[in-house]
């Protein structure tokens, strides 16, 4: 009776602790993970037999797929950016949710003030400059810091 309860109790573990999604990435990578949440442009997920939380930023997955049920769920579209007329499909992140996007350039300068204008103005200004750069090298996210009139930018991709 031990021996069957064992048996039994370690057969439901492992059923319980076996992976049960699937993350497609946009560049192709897929992960086999148990997922958590999907919240705030972020998607949690936990590695087989580890219960450390890891996350990925939404715009990295296109999809996670339930392998017990075979269902999909799309998490993202890909942004193709062909030239510099699209700068409006960049996508300006904060830093915090470029995780699993890879870094592609990096790129600095001031920002520039014109009289009469408010701070907000200038900011917009700013980030249509840096959207604009970004999206004449093809890429579509980029995360902006900006300090004392002058910012850094960095652009990533898939």
């Amino acid at each position: 009776m031990k021996i069957l309860f064992f048996t039994l109790s370690i057969l439901f573990a492992n059923i319980s602790i076996s992976q049960t999604h699937q993350i497609t990435k946009h560049n192709g990578e897929q992960l086999d993970v148990n997922f958590i949440k999907a919240e705030n442009d972020l998607v949690y997920y936990s590695l087989n037999g580890s219960s450390e939380e890891h996350k990925i930023s939404k715009y990295a997955v296109s999809q996670i797929t339930n392998k017990q049920t075979n269902q999909t769920q799309k998490i993202s579209n890909k942004v193709i950016i062909d030239s510099k007329s699209d700068y409006k499909m960049v996508t300006v992140l904060p830093q915090e949710k470029t995780i699993g996007l890879k870094q592609a350039a990096a790129f600095s300068g001031v920002s520039t003030k014109t009289k009469g204008e408010p701070p907000i103005a200038n900011k917009n200004h700013t980030a249509m400059r840096i959207k604009t750069q970004s999206a004449s090298s093809g890429y579509p996210f980029v995360s902006i810091i900006e300090k004392d009139s002058k910012y850094q930018a960095v652009a990533y991709m898939y």
